[in-house]
């Protein structure tokens, strides 16, 4: 699970354990507004009030 965050960064979870998974990825400039996942898996993309999209690795659980 991914969740976006007004403070412009997307985090990883663990849904069994109900918390994060590993540190905040950061790189937008601006609250994150959306995410999602890749069909086959692999990739998460975000996209933000900055008017950018970011690809990023999912982490292997």
């Amino acid at each position: 699970m991914a969740s976006a965050g007004d403070d412009a960064t997307v985090r990883f979870w663990s849904p069994a354990a109900g918390r994060p998974l590993g540190e905040p990825l950061t790189g937008h400039h601006g609250p994150v507004t959306g995410v999602s996942f890749a069909p086959k898996g692999g990739l998460l993309s975000t996209t933000g009030t900055d008017r950018t999209v970011r690809l990023w690795p999912t982490p292997a659980v």
